[in-house]
């Protein structure tokens, strides 16, 4: 297991705070993210490497007072004082820019949404604060928190804060390579399959164990009665959607692979489409469900796709979810045996698989590495009229000189030129013209031409890491 003293990836993340924090101009920051994101490690990792003072609070969800009592004892300790009495919150803000204009100190307010609800009016008070101390205090502002909808609602024009914070940071899951930082000793094929289950999520990949196999590690920390994320799937989803109805059937609908709105209607049983439209409309500012239009046809509703977004959910409502009653009563390897492994190899993790794909092109695309960039990456939708069906390219690239469609294979043969061309004559067959093919092979290619090769891309799964 990684050691808690080590901290992980987030490279990008790390410099664009610091860089707030080393700046002049720069006053307040909204850090937020869905829960055990990281974004708490994230800044301590950060003020730690910054000479700053610095005050860290987490609210907690009680009243003001109490609020009030426990963060005047971290501010006395902070400045070596004796104990301090503050009748509200405002007034130890104030008392707080106050002491920044002698010198630079950096106050973090985590959890901001349970202080927000015991003190009314607190968007404006710290509006006004910060408008008044721009140029007097050297205080940095970080405000943070897990309820995403809540934390997005601060950016809006009608808010008070609107037009406040110098940095907005939505928190997101890592990607595939900054997740597999934490699977020292698994080899890549594993580092993949780890990946479809426990995401990008720090505080569930901190926890997978090096000494156990793949498989192991799913039931011990999630596939077993009494596991280590027993109830964690339902309680980060019951923290904001206590007053959603039918989201569980939604997710359930989702999981069983059906991404077309009517189809989840249908599925899922919910009242009507207004309703479901709500429904995952919060669920997409919750950041556990994604909204994709094919890139080919991005104002096409009814093309449009919805999908959990994240892994260790679409993982928990795929297998576990519907199973709980026998996850309860039965031998945790046995349940494994019956209800997983037969989906899990073949369909689940070939799955992940495109989206590992696509993160890996994002990636090469962002640091130029690619041959030729790209301006757009996601599904491709086609009609193919001459043989009665539509369907989807998973993985396309688009620039101005066209599309370069992948096709991503995680099994154990080898792709050999004849599948190449299945796949070529595939695209062909709808009429659409790419100007090159790519491929995502785990176990890597077998002998062909070089003629045959040039025009094409060709991936192992060692180029991915």
């Amino acid at each position: 297991m990684v050691g808690e003293e080590v901290f992980l990836g987030r490279d990008e993340q790390i410099k664009t705070i610091e860089k707030f924090l080393s700046s002049d101009k720069n006053n307040a920051a909204l850090i937020f993210g869905r829960r055990r994101v990281g974004k708490t490690e994230l800044i301590r990792h950060c003020l730690k490497r910054s000479n700053y003072s610095s005050i860290y609070y987490e609210c907690k969800e009680t009243t003001e007072a109490n609020n009030v009592e426990t963060l005047s004892e971290i501010v006395a300790e902070a400045f070596d004082l004796p104990p301090l009495f503050f009748s509200s919150f405002e007034a130890i803000l104030t008392f707080l820019y106050k002491q920044g204009s002698e010198k630079e100190l950096v106050l973090v307010i985590d959890e901001y949404p349970y202080i927000r609800n015991v003190v009314k009016g607190l968007d404006s008070i710290i509006q006004n604060l910060i408008d008044n101390n721009k140029n007097r205090s050297k205080l940095k502002l970080i405000v943070c928190g897990s309820y995403v909808e809540t934390m997005k609602s601060l950016l809006f024009e009608e808010n008070p804060l609107f037009g406040r914070f110098d940095l907005v940071m939505n928190l997101k899951a890592m990607d595939y390579f900054e997740a597999s930082l934490f699977y020292k000793g698994f080899n890549n094929e594993d580092k993949i399959r780890l990946y479809s289950v426990f995401g990008g999520i720090p505080y569930y990949n901190r926890l997978v164990d090096s000494s156990k196999s793949v498989k192991q590690n799913i039931i011990d920390l999630i596939a077993s009665s009494g596991c280590r994320f027993e109830n964690e799937v339902q309680m980060h989803l019951k923290s904001e959607i206590s007053k959603m109805v039918n989201a569980y059937e939604v997710f359930e609908a989702l999981a069983k692979g059906y991404v077309r709105f009517s189809d989840i209607l249908s599925q899922s049983k919910v009242s009507s489409s207004p309703t479901l439209a709500d429904v995952l409309e919060k669920l997409i500012l919750m950041d556990v469900v994604a909204k994709e239009s094919p890139i080919n046809d991005e104002n096409n509703r009814k093309k449009t796709g919805y999908y959990v977004s994240d892994q260790m959910t679409l993982f928990y409502f795929k297998y576990i979810f519907r199973n709980l009653s026998r996850l309860a009563v039965m031998e945790s390897e046995s349940f494994y045996d019956k209800f997983i492994a037969p989906d899990f190899e073949g369909h689940y993790v070939p799955k992940a698989f495109e989206q590992v794909c696509r993160q890996f092109l994002i990636r090469k695309n962002r640091s130029g590495e690619l041959e030729e960039s790209f301006e757009k990456i996601g599904k491709y939708y086609y009609d193919d009229p001459i043989n009665h069906k539509n369907g989807e390219f998973d993985v396309v690239t688009e620039n101005d000189g066209g599309y370069v469609f992948y096709e991503a294979k995680f099994r154990d043969e080898k792709i050999d030129k004849s599948l190449i061309l299945e796949e070529i004559n595939q695209v062909n067959a709808t009429g659409l013209f790419c100007k090159k093919y790519g491929f995502f092979s785990k176990t890597g290619y077998k002998e062909m031409e070089e003629d045959f090769k040039k025009n094409l891309i060709l991936y192992s799964m060692d180029d991915l890491f």
